[in-house]
């Protein structure tokens, strides 16, 4: 192993061997029709829209007993934390990410490693919900991620020896990236986060050859987005209003409204989809009005940014639910026709169905058991009809010390937080990790400060029941219902992927990763890598053998903001590795 000026570790021999696959450059074309290539992963939710669906139906209920272990990976150092990556392949070689913005290529057919890549953190980054980093783009030669002091960074894909380093924002401010970027027409298209410390939420576009900025899309109505072209910046409206129209005075100046989980990308529609966090601050009485685009789904033209269509899942939040989570395309049937839809299910306990032409409102129901926050939806427009005194009290009505507490459920960790659901082609289903808990939350006084928390509240949150917090569902998305669950002693916090041989996997803090049924719910696998499992896993084809990989490493924002959650887990170990399983040629057949 050696070392070079650039800090990057590069192995001889595995570089060689890299080499000699003759690892193709990743092309537009290739994004695009990744839900169709088997052999490779080449875009953040194996497919651009996100459904996270295999083709591959080798692995099925009667063989997947025989899935074994082939080789393990450790990320090493002592900064074994939070690994919440989704690892990528092309032609053999895997490329995922870690903890404290590290980036490893990984030969995929035995576990040696290629090279590593530190990015050198200054002091002072500021992350609000753990040092995580959720995966790379892969295009041209080039593997692009994001860093927790808000940069991106382009590694050539053979060497890791960086070819541009892009400033995004200032972390100083509380600015950083953790979710994996996405290229779209020839586009790397980034999101930004730092809610917490009351930036401000943007989707950006850069030239991912060169790291030129082409255009900048704030995602909080009154700021300004912008076109550049030959080195100039045009003027491309204003955030789909006038400054103050939802906001008062000029709150929206630090108004949040983070783009902190990355995008989804529908060829259909030629749209972008971002989810936008919470309003700053937490404190809803600071803010009145509905604080577009905060907690919303925004579909964004990728040629320049300008927003064709938002929904806002929870107008003038106050509880911290968020909007970010994936919004998902599919299509389904109805009267005959061919329905052009979306879903997402929202850390506020509802789970939505759009028209994602248009963003109009299809249908919504719980897909958590119990919700104290709103009384349902509007069956027109899908705002919640709001609980009357379910929103934290206002301080100044206290002495300007507290606001009265109120118990909301769920808690603001979310029906379902950061962990991307997935979509099977064959049941029509979701399959859903979401969580059973509730808090008591209070405003407090709060004033902007650079750099510093802009919350203005105080939470402690406990879980709903005693036996278990996380429930993975399957959830029709015509019908709202609830077609099966497991339920895990401990909260879930990675992601979900499922195949055509009707398997749906997933992990949990406990250290599993764990298969069931598609159609039933019946746990047919289980490994225990070590760890807890917060990554989200994968499966693609090589040599003829369908292999499957996850990242195992307990972290995340449980055990920094679970309150009394947070004793659930305190015992369990963190770690940093990615397992890579297969199921052997001889046994595809079994039964």
């Amino acid at each position: 192993m050696r070392s070079n000026k650039f800090g990057i570790r590069i192995a001889a021999s595995a570089l060689a061997l890299a080499v000699s696959y003759g690892a193709q450059a990743v092309t537009d074309e290739d994004i695009m029709n990744d839900a169709n290539t088997p052999e490779d992963i080449v875009s953040y939710g194996m497919g651009t829209q996100g459904q996270r669906f295999s083709t591959i139906d080798d692995l099925n209920a009667s063989n997947i007993k025989y899935l074994q272990p082939v080789w393990a990976f450790s990320f090493g150092s002592e900064k074994m934390r939070g690994q919440e990556s989704q690892p990528m392949i092309k032609d053999g070689v895997m490329y995922v990410t870690a903890s404290y913005s590290r980036v490893y290529a990984i030969d995929a057919r035995t576990g040696e490693e290629i090279w590593q890549y530190d990015a050198r953190l200054p002091d002072g980054i500021m992350p609000c919900c753990d040092v995580v980093n959720r995966g790379v783009a892969l295009y041209d030669d080039k593997v692009i991620f994001g860093t927790l002091d808000a940069k991106l960074v382009a590694l050539n894909k053979d060497t890791g020896k960086p070819m541009w380093i892009k400033k995004v924002a200032d972390y100083q401010a509380g600015y950083a990236i953790t979710a994996a970027p996405l290229v779209v027409k020839g586009k790397l298209i980034t999101g930004v986060s730092g809610g917490e410390f009351g930036i401000v939420g943007k989707v950006e576009a850069y030239d991912p050859n060169t790291g030129e900025k082409l255009w900048t899309r704030p995602t909080v109505e009154g700021h300004m987005g912008y076109v550049y072209k030959d080195g100039k910046a045009i003027e491309n409206g204003i955030s789909g209003g006038k400054a103050g129209v939802t906001w008062p005075g000029d709150m929206w100046k630090n108004g949040g409204a983070a783009t902190w989980l990355g995008g989804t990308y529908d060829p259909d529609t030629d749209s972008l989809f971002f989810g936008t966090g919470n309003p700053a601050p937490w404190n809803s009485h600071l803010r009145p009005g509905d604080n577009l685009f905060s907690s919303s789904r925004v579909a964004i033209d990728p040629e320049d940014g300008s927003i064709k269509w938002h929904f806002q899942t929870t107008p003038h939040d106050g509880w911290d639910y968020d909007g970010v989570n994936e919004l998902i395309s599919f299509d389904y049937k109805e009267n005959g026709k061919t329905v052009k839809a979306a879903a997402t299910a929202d850390r506020n306990g509802f789970m939505y169905v759009l028209n994602r032409e248009n963003g109009d409102f299809i249908r919504g129901f719980p897909f958590v058991d119990k919700i104290t926050w709103a009384k349902g939806l509007d069956p027109k427009t899908g705002r919640p009809i709001f609980t009357e005194d379910g929103r934290p009290g206002d301080p100044n009505a206290t002495n300007g010390t507290k606001g009265n507490p109120v118990v909301a459920q769920p808690a603001f960790l979310g029906g379902k937080n950061w962990m991307p659901m997935a979509y099977s082609q064959n049941t029509g289903l979701f399959y859903v990790p979401s969580n059973e808990w509730s808090m008591d939350i209070w405003n407090e006084p709060v004033s902007y400060k650079k750099g510093a928390a802009f919350l203005g509240a105080g939470f402690t949150i406990k879980p709903a029941n005693d036996d278990y917090i996380g429930v993975l569902r399957a959830m029709d998305p015509k019908t709202g219902k609830e077609v099966w669950r497991y339920e895990n002693t401990a909260p879930l916090w990675g992601g979900v992927m499922t195949t055509a041989g009707d398997l749906v996997f997933t992990g949990t803090p406990e250290g599993y990763l764990k298969a069931f049924d598609a159609k039933t719910g019946e746990e047919l696998y289980k490994f225990n890598t070590g760890s807890g499992v917060v990554g989200t896993p994968v499966t693609w084809e090589m040599d003829g053998e369908q292999y499957v990989s996850v990242a195992s490493g307990w972290g995340g924002a449980v055990p920094l903001w679970g309150g009394e959650v947070a004793k659930v887990v305190k015992d369990f170990n963190q770690g940093g590795m990615v397992w890579t399983f297969k199921l052997p040629k001889d046994r595809v057949a079994s039964n």
